[in-house]
């Protein structure tokens, strides 16, 4: 069961400064190193941490090494899904189970470096609210990894308006208040910058590591980018109308509905005007096409506007976010 953050503090009493989450899938023989990797780095902070393992379905011996580590380190917590649902949903379990104030993500591969935690945290305690890795000097292929990220990076840059170099990164820091808003599908990780940037959040970026991959084989292939398109078209529409779908839906419906009124009403002039024949004209199927598409697209803007009211009244939810109060001098 998942517990609001408060309920969550109750019941752990006290919490870690920083929490690490790491999906893991199928990488036995990296799991070790990882270890050593993240007990050298994190032991060097002046603040408590927590490590969460998400095992995310796998079927080599990970799950073995997770409660290996777990069980000699008591900083360390294997989580273990069912099944494969994919990282978005392994970094969700992560991040409800998380005690931390402040929340890190990270692979499992070692291609992201333990080392640059520090610089993520530096940045949170500047004021930040999420801080998220650049791989500036890419240890991938150029072809298939790298200029595909390019691609993605502006148009998700360029759509969202949130600008980074890297939404591909998984190393990103997070305040815990920030991700309580954020609730995340699909492959919706990479845009939780995006997600956060429309509660608020200050969002920055810092140059990291990125190291070769040393075991198994990348999970990410090709294929993403279609999954990737898609998640940023629903982005996109959280973004900009999820509180008032009818915009949207309705502009165009009343676009299309004018454009066919137009064309059927000068078809109706050269009937009765000029005596022409229209019934064969594929202007005339247009037209009544377009008057029907336009009619089911305002028909969908106020079904969309329903379950939006629905959505946000049966929750209780507000459609604002608060950064602070101030009452009788004092902030909070």
């Amino acid at each position: 069961m998942k517990h609001s953050w408060e309920e969550q503090e109750e019941l752990d009493g006290d919490r870690p400064a920083v929490s690490v989450v790491i999906p893991i899938y199928n990488e036995e023989e990296s799991l070790p190193h990882l270890y050593k990797a993240l007990r050298g780095a994190l032991e060097k902070l002046d603040r408590t941490w927590e490590v969460l393992l998400v095992n995310d379905g796998s079927t080599d011996r990970s799950r073995e090494r997770m409660d290996e580590i777990a069980r000699s380190d008591e900083r360390f917590t294997a989580i273990h899904l069912r099944r494969n649902f994919g990282q978005t949903a392994a970094m969700s379990a992560g991040f409800d189970h998380a005690r931390g104030d402040v929340i890190v993500a990270m692979d499992a591969d070692l291609q992201n470096d333990p080392k640059d935690i520090p610089k993520l945290l530096a940045k949170i305690d500047e004021g930040f609210d999420c801080v998220s890795g650049w791989r500036k000097d890419r240890q991938d292929d150029k072809f298939t990894r790298i200029l595909p990220s390019k691609v993605a990076n502006w148009l998700i840059s360029t759509v969202t308006g949130v600008a980074l170099h890297d939404y591909g990164c998984s190393l990103k820091a997070y305040r815990r208040e920030i991700l309580e808003d954020v609730q995340l599908y699909g492959e919706m990780h990479r845009f939780i910058p995006a997600l956060a940037r429309w509660a608020g959040a200050h969002i920055t970026e810092v140059a990291v590591d990125h190291h070769p991959r040393q075991f198994g084989s990348s999970k990410y292939g090709l294929s993403r980018i279609t999954r990737v398109f898609l998640d940023l078209l629903t982005v996109k529409f959280l973004l900009s109308y999820v509180t008032r779908p009818i915009q949207v839906f309705g502009k165009w419906g009343l676009v299309s509905g004018a454009l066919g009124f137009v064309m059927a009403l000068w078809l109706t002039i050269r009937k009765f005007a000029f005596h022409e024949d229209i019934g064969n004209r594929p202007a005339l199927l247009l037209a009544v096409l377009l008057i029907v598409v336009g009619f089911q697209f305002v028909t969908m803007g106020l079904l969309a506007e329903l379950q939006a009211r629905t959505y946000y009244e049966a929750q209780g939810k507000p459609i604002y976010a608060i950064r602070a109060i101030t009452r009788g001098g004092e902030q909070g």
